[in-house]
């Protein structure tokens, strides 16, 4: 037959720190409960007795007697864990993170830009490890990070490496020549305007993809400095300089 199951026999410290706990009370229910545990095993009484006296379940008598008989009163203050154990590591969330936000055509994948459906899909066959996370949970990660879906942002930069030399000396002749206005036009094919697509980025931090600035075929431009009365069609241009262009770096 077993032995019945009690505490092992307390130090004068322990036992009055317990006394104080259920004499005084405590702030905390666990704590109070457990001492009353501890003195009602140590004066003797049984493990039933004990559960009817603190309306708790017998096993779980059981378990805080094993438990402070092993670690003394730190079992008063029992380290539960917080649920399941995380399935993403920090650095699985930072791999996910990056994956996000870059663009799924540079990791070979056929469309340009990622569902959450399609970037749950990916990290389950990506190549050297398995991340394995519901739609849910990756739009929470997603929004813990500040990463939300935006639209991309599109501008245009010339190529020319002559372009700030050309641009000092249009500033320079509207210096010197305050009569003069300058015309561009651009003439090729249609459909040169840039359009925005979407991606997953850094909060108000969109990703900005440059416009394309080349043609493929009769493409140009071109530049006229004329007097600021008459052009030789007839048509009358505005007396005034016009506001100077800052162009974008």
């Amino acid at each position: 037959m077993a032995e019945p199951v009690r505490v092992r026999r307390l130090t004068d410290q322990e036992g009055q720190k317990l006394q104080q706990i259920v004499r005084r009370g405590s702030t905390s229910s666990v704590r109070y409960r457990r001492a009353m545990m501890l003195l009602a095993s140590a004066g003797g009484n049984r493990v039933p007795v004990i559960a009817q006296l603190v309306q708790a379940d017998e096993d779980t008598v059981r378990d805080v007697i094993h438990r402070f008989n092993e670690i003394g009163l730190a079992c008063l203050d029992p380290q539960w864990a917080g649920g399941r154990p995380r399935r993403l590591s920090p650095d699985d969330e930072d791999f996910v993170v990056a994956t996000a936000t870059t663009r799924p055509t540079k990791l070979g994948q056929p469309f340009t830009r990622w569902s959450l459906r399609k970037l749950v899909a990916y990290l389950r066959k990506v190549h050297g490890r398995v991340i394995r996370i519901s739609r849910e949970a990756l739009r929470g990660l997603l929004a813990r990070r500040g990463v939300t879906f935006q639209r991309t942002k599109t501008w245009k930069e010339s190529p020319d490496p002559d372009r700030e030399a050309k641009l000092d000396r249009i500033e320079e002749v509207l210096d010197r020549f305050p009569d003069r206005v300058f015309a561009f036009d651009e003439f090729g094919p249609l459909g040169i305007r840039p359009t925005g697509g979407s991606c997953w980025a850094d909060e108000r931090h969109p990703d900005r993809l440059p416009a394309t600035y080349h043609r493929t075929t009769e493409s140009g431009t071109s530049t006229a400095a004329t007097p600021s009365a008459t052009t030789p069609c007839g048509a009358s241009t505005a007396a005034r300089r016009a506001p100077r262009t800052r162009w974008p770096h």
